[in-house]
């Protein structure tokens, strides 16, 4: 099985290395198993020697990607810095990604390398994932597809797309299982010291209200509610301060932030249980009463729903003083 790791000019190498490595580890354990390695593994790009990161690495390529007429697999890492810039840098591969799609093969996207997917239109109609926190920039430069907020993988036939930062490695061990088997992800997640069951960066997610949505009486609401979500806030006020009926506040308010107004207020307050675990002894009931919560099973149930964690664990994971106490 042919195995193309894309490399962008200005690349994240980061991003490149892990999926490279990978399989060629895959290879090596299979060989020591008796087993006939599955994957022939090759850097490609739009030049032979291609700057990464802030031009402090070079990676050579094996292949020119106008060179390469079939592969069975390419996988497109994310560019360094803004991702305007580094769609711009390798506006070049997107026919040749096209191309390839076209004669059968699959594509996985890293990261923030679901910018570049998208500019080929073969994400259209379709789903996919990408960092966290560039989830409303997507949105708003794509909105014929649909983004799953907080996913680690999607798959969409042979298109994949992974989440932010380290959970590429989900996606890179999803693939390596789904093309040769579980023992050899297995084996890989531990040689690296990986999770393999990790299925959410949610718990990683800092909510960041969306903002450049223009409606000026939306983010007047939005100021409302971040600077007294410890409160009781009624639908019926925050319309009344938007100056508009019930019914025409939830469409602009969900049209701007793509979050119902409770899903907003859920959030808010839910980002401001989370630093408080993270800064402070204050335990699970402390701390739903400071961010307006009253209900312990309403608490911790919306708590894990946006965050994939139970309280508890939320603090016992990221707090500075857990092991103190």
């Amino acid at each position: 099985m042919q195995i193309s790791v894309f490399v962008p000019q200005y690349g994240v190498i980061e991003a490149i290395t892990p999926a490279f490595r990978s399989f060629h580890t895959a290879n090596e354990f299979l060989t020591v198993f008796g087993k006939e390695p599955p994957f022939k593994v090759e850097y490609v790009g739009l030049n032979e020697n291609v700057p990464a990161n802030n031009g402090e690495y070079t990676i050579k390529t094996d292949r020119l990607l106008k060179d390469v007429d079939h592969t069975d697999l390419l996988i497109i890492p994310p560019a360094y810095g803004p991702t305007e810039a580094g769609v711009r840098a390798n506006a070049e591969a997107i026919p040749y990604i096209r191309n390839l799609h076209g004669k059968g093969a699959g594509i996985a996207s890293l990261c923030l390398g679901a910018f570049l997917l998208a500019e080929t239109g073969l994400l259209d109609g379709k789903k996919c994932s990408t960092h966290w926190a560039h989830v409303n920039e997507f949105r708003e430069k794509y909105p014929q597809i649909e983004v799953e907020d907080g996913a680690i993988i999607t798959q969409h036939g042979n298109i994949y797309s992974s989440g932010g930062a380290s959970s590429l490695w989900n996606l890179i061990l999803y693939l390596v299982e789904k093309f040769s088997d579980r023992d050899t992800a297995v084996l890989i997640s531990k040689y690296f010291a990986l999770d393999i069951g990790r299925d959410s960066q949610n718990q990683f997610a800092i909510f960041r209200g969306q903002r450049n949505h223009g409606d000026t009486d939306i983010e007047k609401v939005q100021d409302y509610i971040e600077k007294n979500y410890e409160d009781k806030i009624t639908i019926e006020n925050l319309a009344n301060l938007a100056g508009t009926s019930r019914r025409t506040f939830e469409r602009r308010f969900k049209d701007a932030t793509n979050n119902t107004p409770i899903e907003y207020i859920q959030r808010v307050r839910i980002e401001a249980a989370k630093k408080f675990f993270e800064a402070s002894r204050k335990n699970v009931s402390e701390v739903m009463y400071d961010v307006g919560y009253t209900d312990t099973k309403a608490f911790r149930d919306i708590f894990k729903k946006i965050t994939g964690l139970k309280p508890i664990e939320y603090r016992n994971k990221f707090a500075r003083v857990a092991n103190e106490v």
